[in-house]
């Protein structure tokens, strides 16, 4: 799916408590603090994809705290462990994991969900959701180990962790051994990934024809012949709203030129499927580019979904751009090139957890973004997996030594992860992929006409419906 710049510049003030604001009562203040008696998982272990890692160690090296053994988990994840009167969460990018404290005349309750809506819904069928508010439910930041202690008055504070901190510069500025080690760790990831699906199952992949999406494509061919099984297996789904648009040609033109036209599935979509007010509700955000990006995303899925009722298993191309600082910097007026490559994953992260930027319900970077692939997908009932955005693959990506390879130069940036990946795939794979110039999900998927007359041009449009979103019911994903 499409990757949009993220450091977060969210203008949302951080939400104050509904329990300490001047206008609620504060008849708890001087009293003995009350254990929180009631903790509500709601997150489906099923919506887990754990690589070389069992569920069982996954989940004790959260309840214990060790963030050495949490760094260790393979994949894509959102887990939750209680020990004594600790909760302890970690997530990866791939899967968002927030919660809300809710007051009640017995005891607190702490309530932990992949959604918004599914809160307020905990929250009303309890008879308390007149507590329920967006701007109070929190979301976990990926790559840390949240700890809240179970104490309800005054509410817990809770303290962030890191467990994931990739060293920075460490490969040699060379783009071939670069490429190479870059493109075997997402073979590696995504071979483990392939060990968890029943050969049975056919594999869908979220193609444009751009780089990201290009390599996860090759690379599954490369490992599925690899192993013996046919790689008829793979199918390359393109979306194309109203005709031609760029994505349908060039995502043929990439398969063309590799000799595996046969993978690609064009789905057409008129452009009365697209609704960037359903996408809100989705996605529970407002930021235009993920809203746009979601919007494409769930018409494809509501198709396919349509034409193949069974279908599971999805893999995309998200977090490539994140990974490799592939963004027009010039788009964004907070950013400098000497602020992207001289913070770590500013890209994945945002500003940071400690960044007065950084918003407490939705954190920041891809870490906040990636709700625009992972929702729709579940939603629809797919199982979708991003390797680009897991730690290990991320890893890598931050050890290339980005100011000796570009000299702080734009252009050069931008043109540095065409070279590493097609360079990696071509020296694993054997495979020369083309690669072609940066186009967003929202943008290759429509034509310009047709963009324009879907989406709103103004911003205050798309904060306005998000705010009406949770007056309605949620979406139905058929």
């Amino acid at each position: 799916m499409t990757k949009n710049p993220k450091p977060d510049s969210s203008s949302e003030q951080r939400p104050v408590s509904p329990w300490s604001a001047p206008d609620k009562p504060q008849s708890f203040q001087g009293q003995p603090q009350r254990l929180i008696d009631r903790v509500v998982n709601l997150l489906d272990p099923a919506g887990n994809i754990l690589l070389g890692t069992s569920l069982e160690q996954a989940t004790a090296s959260v309840k214990r705290g060790d963030v050495e053994a949490v760094r260790r988990i393979g994949g894509q994840y959102a887990l939750c462990e209680q020990s004594g009167k600790t909760i302890r969460m970690a997530r990866s990018i791939g899967r968002p994991m927030r919660y809300f404290l809710a007051k009640r005349a017995e005891g607190p309750a702490l309530i932990i969900a992949e959604r918004i809506d599914e809160i307020a819904q905990q929250l009303e069928s309890e008879g308390l959701g007149d507590q329920f508010n967006p701007s109070y439910t929190r979301m976990v930041p990926a790559h840390h180990l949240l700890e809240l202690q179970l104490v309800g008055c005054p509410d817990p504070n809770p303290v962030l962790t890191r467990f994931f901190a990739p060293k920075r510069n460490r490969l040699p500025a060379d783009i071939d051994q670069i490429g190479l080690q870059y493109i075997e760790k997402l073979a590696e990831v995504c071979d483990r990934w392939i060990e968890t699906i029943p050969q049975s199952e056919p594999i869908g992949v979220m193609f444009s024809g751009g780089i990201d999406s290009g390599a996860v494509l090759v690379v599954l061919d490369y490992l599925l012949r690899r192993r013996g099984q046919s790689p008829s297996r793979l199918k390359a789904f393109t979306l194309a709203v109203d005709g031609n648009p760029s994505d349908s040609v060039q995502a043929r033109e990439f398969l063309q030129k590799i000799e595996r036209e046969i993978y690609l599935e064009v789905v057409d979509v008129p452009r009365e499927d697209l609704s960037w007010r359903d996408a809100i509700r989705v996605i529970e955000d407002y930021k235009p580019l993920d809203v746009q990006s979601a919007t494409m995303g769930l018409a494809l899925l509501k198709a396919l979904r349509k034409r193949y009722p069974d279908w599971k298993y999805l893999i995309d191309g998200d977090g490539g751009d994140e990974n490799l600082k592939d963004y027009p910097i010039e788009e964004n007026p907070e950013l400098t090139i000497r602020s992207v490559l001289g913070n770590r994953m500013l890209y994945q992260e945002g500003w940071g957890v400690d960044a007065v930027k950084h918003s407490l319900v939705y954190s920041g970077g891809q870490s906040r973004g990636h709700v625009r692939t992972s929702a729709p997908a579940a939603l629809l009932g797919f199982s979708g997996f991003s390797p680009f955005a897991v730690p290990d693959v991320i890893e890598i990506a931050e050890e290339i030594p980005f100011v000796a390879l570009t000299d702080w130069d734009h252009e050069k940036l931008y043109a540095l992860k065409g070279s590493i990946v097609s360079s990696g795939v071509r020296q694993l794979t054997g495979v020369d992929m083309p690669t072609y110039p940066k186009q967003r999900f929202q943008r290759g998927a429509a034509d310009s006409a047709t963009f324009e007359s879907v989406f709103p041009s103004d911003d205050q449009d798309y904060r306005d419906a998000f705010k009406e979103a949770f007056v309605n019911q949620p979406i139905s994903p058929h």
